[in-house]
């Protein structure tokens, strides 16, 4: 097969699983005395998150040991790594019933847009501070990075066990 076919495979295929997702009823509703948990939970996940993100920046400053001409760098770089404020609402399902396949389609090609240009300025912000270090700091750097990166073929994101 040619590689346009290829890309037009994995296009139709992409499209096609999207459109089930998006076609997937919502889940019923908690039966009745049944506490809701999901609220809950989803506040103390990103708590948890942050809590582990503060954590492994406090790491890292310690074991880069920078001196006080760094500190800028070092805030324009933590306030980069911070999660966006607010994502983008999801549209809800009738919203995306009521579009049509290349509607929806440019509608995903947008957010994804979104996301790329986030990790974009996410990626300048670290090779920046990185230009920031002295060689021995850029080898901690390098070293630290890595055992926070996800690993296996796979990656490993939230809720993946992990070897360690």
């Amino acid at each position: 097969m040619t590689n346009r076919k290829h890309l037009l495979l994995a296009t139709l295929l992409a499209t096609a699983s999207t459109l089930t997702l998006a076609q997937t009823p919502p889940p019923p509703p908690p039966a009745p005395g049944a506490a809701a948990t999901a609220p809950a939970d989803s506040g103390a996940r990103q708590q948890r998150w942050a809590e582990r993100r503060a954590r492994h920046l406090d790491q890292l400053k310690a074991a880069l040991k920078l001196s006080p001409a760094q500190e800028g760098a070092w805030s324009t770089y933590t306030a980069a790594m911070q999660p966006p404020a607010q994502r983008p609402p999801r549209m809800d399902r009738a919203e995306m019933a009521q579009l049509t396949t290349p509607q929806r389609i440019d509608r995903m090609q947008a957010m994804q847009a979104e996301r790329q240009q986030f990790m974009t300025q996410r990626m300048d912000a670290i090779k920046a501070f990185y230009a920031q270090l002295t060689p021995e700091q850029q080898k901690v750097y390098d070293q630290q990075s890595m055992r926070h990166e996800p690993r296996g073929r796979h990656g490993g994101g939230p809720g993946m066990h992990r070897g360690g």
